[in-house]
């Protein structure tokens, strides 16, 4: 059955209200757990933040958790499509850690409500770690670590091993990152770069 032009318009204005609603509710997430945090939050602080009633809230979410789940989701996917890049366009090792550590620091130091949310709720995130989009994170790490030993731009290192370290390596000295004022994106690139260098330097021939 084809809609009428008056129903498709109609549609078209229920959709973009949905959007609207859901980005709201994220909006108001994102603040109240970088001032709160996720733990002392409720529904109804995050629904004082939109112009929305209690009840709309959920229509789209079933707790604070799914909103908390959500945000971090949003944030995985920009942060994986960044780093794939600068890795993508790296021509030596060096560029290949530096560069997708420099473009992940950044990515959490530019967006301030993002970077609160995540310095104030490090713990329960770290907790989350094995959700769909970190976890997608870490496989295509995986991949493209496998390719750099591959191609020889990485020593034969046991990549399961590296994975896991540069994953939670990068972590962990984000949120100490996020910690200084104003935060060091090029100190903490700089430090965990030649950490990871330097052990890498030692690894020839081990796998």
């Amino acid at each position: 059955m084809t809609l009428t032009a008056g129903a498709q318009a109609q549609s078209g204005k229920r959709e973009a209200t949905k959007l609207a609603n859901r980005a709201a509710i994220l909006d108001a997430a994102r603040l109240v757990f970088a001032e709160l945090g996720y733990g002392a939050a409720t529904v109804r602080d995050i629904v004082r933040g939109t112009d929305l009633a209690t009840g709309t809230f959920y229509n789209y979410f079933p707790d604070k958790e799914s909103v908390l789940r959500a945000l971090l989701d949003d944030m995985a996917v920009e942060a994986r499509r960044r780093i794939r890049l600068a890795r993508a366009e790296a021509t030596d090792l060096r560029g290949f850690i530096a560069d997708g550590f420099r473009v992940y620091f950044t990515f959490l130091a530019e967006d301030r409500a993002s970077f609160e949310l995540l310095r104030r709720n490090a713990g329960t995130v770290r907790a989350m770690f094995d959700e769909p989009a970190m976890g997608a994170g870490m496989d295509e790490l995986l991949q493209d670590l496998r390719a750099a030993v591959a191609t020889g731009a990485l020593p034969p290192v046991d990549v399961d091993y590296a994975a896991a370290a540069i994953f939670g390596g990068g972590f962990e000295v984000g949120v100490r990152m996020l910690e200084r004022e104003p935060p060091d994106v090029e100190g903490a690139t700089r430090f965990i770069t030649q950490l990871y260098l330097g052990g890498l330097a030692g690894m020839d021939g081990v796998r």
